[in-house]
């Protein structure tokens, strides 16, 4: 997968695309990030790309002249073009899951007050919003969404079973998980994943997900179909 990023900070990437999984995925070639300055297709000496908005208000927008040269050189025939923005769709495993399947993106990270509404009008195809919170700038979004459709990617996480029975498959959270040692500081772990009975590991991670999910996301209880 190819994936280009447009920001006004490019080096906020650096050390996230050059570390653990993600690094290694763009080593091994599952992986194309390439990062753009938006700033390279800005006009004129001062390097403009926001201007304040019309009918007044505080903060600054992105100007439509440079995010329309830049989406339009950027982008091919293949390109899904993703607005990180709050009031976009929200991220879920199965959007990060689709979003796996495209054979290329332009993630556009927006800042101040946003991007004028042209560009999103006219050259977005899908807003994507990693929660219900604002950010300063875009440009962590798009590390979020990269690292969360990566996992998706074929051979990416080497064992694929590393997609079974997490956080949010069938509207459930996660089961409680332990290492060695089987004590420590007089808490022992659970005695069934001693017992070397599948069936019964399996049963009780089953009841932990439904239990935890209950305590503390009710909300995805009732989403369940």
């Amino acid at each position: 997968m190819k994936i280009d990023v447009l920001t006004l900070f490019p080096q906020m990437l650096d050390g996230f695309l050059s570390e653990s999984m993600i690094g290694r995925g763009l080593k091994h070639g599952i992986l194309d990030v390439a990062v753009h300055n938006l700033r390279d297709w800005s006009k004129g000496k001062h390097n403009q790309v926001d201007d304040r908005p019309f009918g007044g208000g505080a903060g600054m927008v992105l100007m439509p002249e440079p995010l329309f040269d830049a989406i339009e050189e950027l982008q091919t025939p293949q390109t899904h073009r993703i607005y990180l923005a709050p009031d976009g769709d929200p991220l879920t495993p199965d959007l990060a899951r689709d979003l796996a399947k495209k054979e290329r993106l332009l993630l556009v990270s927006g800042h101040y007050e946003g991007i004028d509404d042209r560009v999103r009008e006219n050259l977005i195809d899908q807003e994507v919003s990693i929660g219900d919170y604002v950010l300063t700038n875009g440009t962590l979004a798009a590390a979020v969404l990269i690292d969360c459709l990566s996992r998706f990617l074929p051979g990416f996480l080497g064992e694929e079973k590393s997609l079974t029975n997490e956080s949010f498959q069938d509207n459930l959270l996660d089961f409680p998980q332990f290492t060695r040692p089987a004590v420590f500081r007089n808490m022992p772990i659970p005695e069934v994943l001693l017992s070397g009975n599948h069936a019964e590991i399996e049963k009780w991670r089953q009841r932990e997900r439904e239990e935890r999910t209950r305590k503390r996301r009710p909300d995805l209880l009732e989403d369940s179909p």
